[in-house]
């Protein structure tokens, strides 16, 4: 069968998550940059794929995906096993509370502070980055229970999470004060399989 194709940037985290999914789960996979700083995510053939013209968008031999982390729950089934993603509904319910958390603190915490630096959006920095901290705050507290965000063993809740959160320095939110945070950093980057995204000479790392 014919790898799959990931529709990337190699600057958005939400790309990245489903491309360190695909490497976690050892899928073999064609990265295909879409350059959106020339709006080719905005063009009628990718729109085709995704009406809201956002990467990441899959193509598994085709059947195509849109939203990063619907992506991560259709490879966690599809290639992956209950480990990534629970069949028992506490456990379902555990990650799909981060699959939440990706999708409203991280993406208007960390992630909007990074977009501030690196892309000079209009946010009011101050304001994301204090919401970053508060959330950091939460998940330092919760990650000192256990090694990873739901359970002992990784799941796409982690992949979820990772990149914007490994990133933040970059939008200036020192994760100086989260130990428990860093040190499940570390332990997603020690996992088989695991790729970086790029880093940026932005905030805190310029």
């Amino acid at each position: 069968m014919a790898p799959v194709k990931l529709y990337t940037f190699a600057l958005s985290g939400h790309a990245h998550r489903v491309q360190l999914a695909l490497s976690l789960l050892n899928v073999p996979t064609q990265l295909i940059d879409v350059d959106l700083r020339k709006g080719a995510h905005k063009q009628p053939d990718f729109l085709a794929m995704n009406p809201f013209g956002q990467v990441p968008v899959l193509d598994d031999n085709g059947t195509v995906l849109a939203d990063s982390n619907a992506i991560l729950v259709y490879l966690a089934r599809q290639y992956g096993n209950s480990d990534w993603l629970p069949t028992d509904p506490v456990g379902e319910a555990a990650v799909q509370r981060w699959l939440s958390v990706a999708a409203g603190l991280v993406a208007f915490g960390p992630a909007a502070a990074r977009l501030v630096t690196v892309f000079g959006a209009g946010f009011n920095a101050a304001d994301v980055i204090a919401r970053a901290h508060g959330l950091l705050k939460v998940m330092d507290t919760e990650l000192s229970a256990r090694h990873f965000l739901v359970d002992a063993k990784p799941s796409i809740a982690d992949v979820a999470c990772y990149t914007y959160i490994a990133h933040a320095p970059e939008g200036n939110v020192s994760l100086a004060d989260y130990p428990n945070v860093r040190s499940w950093l570390a332990r997603i980057e020690a996992l088989p399989g695991f790729v970086p995204m790029v880093k940026t000479a932005a905030g805190l790392v310029a």
